[in-house]
């Protein structure tokens, strides 16, 4: 089957993958747009755990701050290179990832860096619900373990859908891995803080 450059052209602004991989993706979803936005996923995943446990002693920090000076948030990404870092897809990145959490305010880069203390507490409240629905004992822990992913949906910034994302399918987690896949490097979100005047510490 033939692809045509308006198909790659389609699939390249919609994932910002490169050119021949694309081509490639397109290729193997016999033209299919979803079922090659998919692969491209897919195939991010892949790259971004064979680049995991590479160092990432380079990358950039980026800012964002409301039109109306009240919110504002600060966000560390690292990657390999040098290179990379001052790149137009990292900067890109950086800072829609600024905007996201001024927007969605997470309160963790990811699930494992939720104290045990705080998972505790909403596991809790989670039991405290179920127990009102009068579910049995013998599945309420089924169900609050089933709940907590809410919980990091909600707090955890790479579990987090995108805020761009109207559809909500997008996470955090899925652009970090595209952006992997399209730099070939590991991609590492260190650190955000966000800003809102009157917030307490």
């Amino acid at each position: 089957m033939e692809i045509t450059a308006t198909q790659v052209k389609e699939l390249r602004e919609k994932t910002g993958a490169p050119i021949m991989d694309c081509k490639r993706a397109l290729a193997d979803a016999s033209a299919d747009l979803g079922e090659a936005t998919r692969l491209l996923r897919e195939r991010g995943i892949e790259v971004a755990r064979k680049r995991e446990g590479k160092a990432t002693t380079e990358g950039t920090i980026a800012i964002y701050l409301h039109h109306d000076k009240r919110i504002g948030a600060l966000v560390e990404v690292n990657c390999e290179t040098d290179f990379v870092a001052h790149g137009e897809d990292m900067q890109h990145f950086a800072r829609e990832l600024a905007m996201h959490v001024a927007a969605a305010k997470p309160e963790y880069v990811r699930g494992q860096d939720v104290p045990e203390q705080a998972l505790e507490r909403e596991r809790e409240i989670l039991r405290e619900q179920a127990r009102k629905e009068g579910k049995p004992d013998h599945i309420i822990e089924k169900m609050v373990e089933g709940r907590l992913k809410k919980f990091y949906g909600e707090t955890c910034l790479l579990e987090q859908p995108f805020c761009r994302d109207e559809k909500r399918k997008t996470t955090v987690q899925d652009m970090l891995n595209e952006l992997a896949a399209k730099v070939q490097e590991n991609i590492v979100i260190k650190r955000f803080s966000r800003f809102a005047v009157g917030q307490e510490s």
